[in-house]
């Protein structure tokens, strides 16, 4: 009995030993980034920001590969059941992770079945409205938005989706009477705030910067918890009036749950810098999307209080699994 357990101890140390090694030179051959959404969106740009700065830093060739949908979640799956050794990830938004799992019938779960390895950005959700509302700040759109119940709509893209949720959870705050109109897209949905067939839309500065520029849309407060550098005079939504309307989208690194510790730790510690590289950040940036930076466990926590938000969001919205 004693010899058999010290060959268990050896064993055991030995298979510590090449975990560690393995580890040590992780990584060792090509990684694929699978994207869950199409090209050319912010989550695929971030995902091939990230990407290049692994290859720079580890010196092996990362792949990204779109693989979409049933709104993320088949890219998102392909990672969950992939062999759990670093070599198969996911750049993914927070629907796919920390939505999905509550308002759709999913085969496997984002929140048990993928490991949380790093944030990269989050983009915030603005309120935003035509520029002819004669509300010109938050508490007079819901003010405004009071004294005509039920004759003011905003953008909603369907249930489970964030601009539609976000809309849900404006009106439930402030107490008012809107209507959801859905859309097929943010771009037919920004194209009827201008012609002022909807009245309000909450969602990423990027898509309607230009619009608020030029003058055609107003933004009335930031889903933030402070203010934004790109758009300084524009309070956070609690500076305006609505204090717990904070709503951002993030996009993070996943890898399959049971990722060895060490190489979730090395991946993590390559996406805090890229978050601290000024050149890799300006591209980033350009999007209007900040940085975040969080070490392992700390993600860990924020996904999982990230989750419960949302959930409790989408059962507010009335929300049903499909």
């Amino acid at each position: 009995m004693e010899v058999a357990l010290r060959l268990v101890s050896v064993f055991a140390a030995m298979l510590c030993l090449a975990t560690s090694v393995s580890a040590e030179e992780y990584p060792a051959r090509t990684i694929r980034i699978i994207v869950p959404v199409s090209p050319g969106g912010i989550t695929d740009i971030v995902a091939r920001v990230a990407a290049e700065y692994i290859t720079a830093r580890s010196g092996q060739p990362v792949v990204v590969e779109n693989r979409t949908g049933a709104g993320g979640n088949l890219g998102v799956e392909a990672v969950a059941k992939a062999p759990p050794d670093g070599y198969m990830l996911t750049v993914s938004a927070t629907a796919p992770i920390a939505i999905n799992p509550f308002t759709s019938r999913m085969s496997f779960d984002p929140l048990n079945d993928l490991v949380p390895v790093a944030p990269i950005a989050e983009a915030p959700q603005f309120l935003v409205v035509n520029a002819k509302m004669p509300a010109r700040t938050l508490q007079e759109f819901i003010a405004y938005a009071k004294e005509n119940p039920g004759k003011l709509n905003y953008v909603s893209l369907g249930p489970g989706s964030t601009v539609s949720l976000a809309g849900d959870r404006f009106v439930r705050l402030a107490g008012v009477d809107m209507v959801p109109v859905q859309y097929r897209g943010t771009t037919p949905g920004i194209t009827d705030l201008l012609a002022d067939n909807v009245q309000m839309i909450s969602i990423g500065i990027a898509p309607v910067l230009g619009f608020v520029q030029q003058g055609s849309l107003r933004v009335l407060a930031a889903g933030t918890s402070r203010r934004v550098p790109y758009l300084p005079d524009v309070p956070t939504a609690a500076e305006a009036g609505l204090p717990g309307y904070e709503m951002t989208t993030w996009f993070a690194l996943f890898a399959p749950a049971g990722t060895p510790r060490p190489v979730v730790e090395k991946l993590n510690g390559y996406m805090r810098e890229l978050v601290a590289d000024q050149a890799a950040m300006r591209r980033l940036n350009d999007l209007h999307i900040d940085p975040m930076s969080m070490n392992v466990d700390d993600f860990a926590a924020f996904v999982k209080a990230e989750a419960a938000k949302w959930e409790r969001t989408v059962k507010e919205a009335g929300v049903k699994p499909q």
